[in-house]
């Protein structure tokens, strides 16, 4: 995806989990171990924050202030902080930022807060009984980035082993695929590119009705069951 599409799903996945912010801020976020609405909002609010830093600053040490307490200053926070990332982030894609990962580069973050924007938006949602899809494209975007960005990273911090097997996931949506591991794949599981990336988030399992197996099953849950994210 080019940068100008990237900065307007993420504006528009900002703006979705601030609607959120308008709900029950005490409600339980399932596939967030204890944390509720509020603790969410706390996280991608400060690493909003943070990220600006990365970019502006070059650094990875920006440490932001507790949220405000009351409600209606969550808000507020919450929409500033949204504001100083999008300023920071509308600049060249091309230039240089501090990352945790490669490229060292501001379109790193215009693509990881799109997606961490979109993962915490279902999870507002969902959380408050609202049902809404995710942009196929964007939802594609994501599955790429854990094959690409995020598995390779927890092998680098010895948080997870390589895969022995290579797995194929297919997105029936978009005819988007994506091959993770050495080698010819050795099975492919099928569904729209949401139900892919929010399996690889946790947010659904493999055994569910909406994915279909081809090839070596067995082989394929393995290589799922490895550390793919955070």
């Amino acid at each position: 995806m080019d940068s100008e599409s990237l900065l307007q799903h993420l504006r528009d996945e900002l703006d979705a989990f601030r609607a959120c912010l308008d709900g029950d801020l005490a409600v339980s976020i399932e596939h967030c171990g204890e944390w509720t609405l509020r603790d969410v909002a706390e996280h991608l609010g400060s690493s909003n924050l943070w990220v600006a830093a990365a970019v502006t600053e070059h650094h990875g040490k920006y440490e932001p202030a507790p949220s405000p307490r009351d409600p209606g200053g969550l808000v507020r926070w919450f929409e500033e902080s949204s504001t100083i990332l999008l300023n920071a982030l509308d600049t060249d894609p091309s230039a240089s930022a501090w990352t945790f990962h490669p490229p060292h580069t501001v379109r790193f973050w215009q693509r990881r807060r799109a997606l961490e924007a979109l993962i915490h938006r279902w999870d507002a949602e969902n959380a408050l009984g609202v049902t809404r899809s995710l942009a196929p494209v964007l939802a594609g975007e994501g599955v790429a980035e854990v094959f690409d960005t995020m598995a390779p990273r927890q092998i680098a911090r010895g948080r997870a082993q390589h895969p022995q097997h290579a797995l194929r996931l297919q997105a029936t949506d978009t005819g988007t695929s994506w091959v993770y591991g050495p080698g010819t794949a050795v099975a492919t599981l099928a569904a729209t590119a949401e139900e892919l990336v929010l399996l690889l988030w946790g947010r659904m399992c493999s055994s569910d009705a909406a994915f279909s197996w081809t090839g070596d099953q067995e082989c394929g849950l393995l290589v799922l069951a490895g550390t793919l994210t955070p």
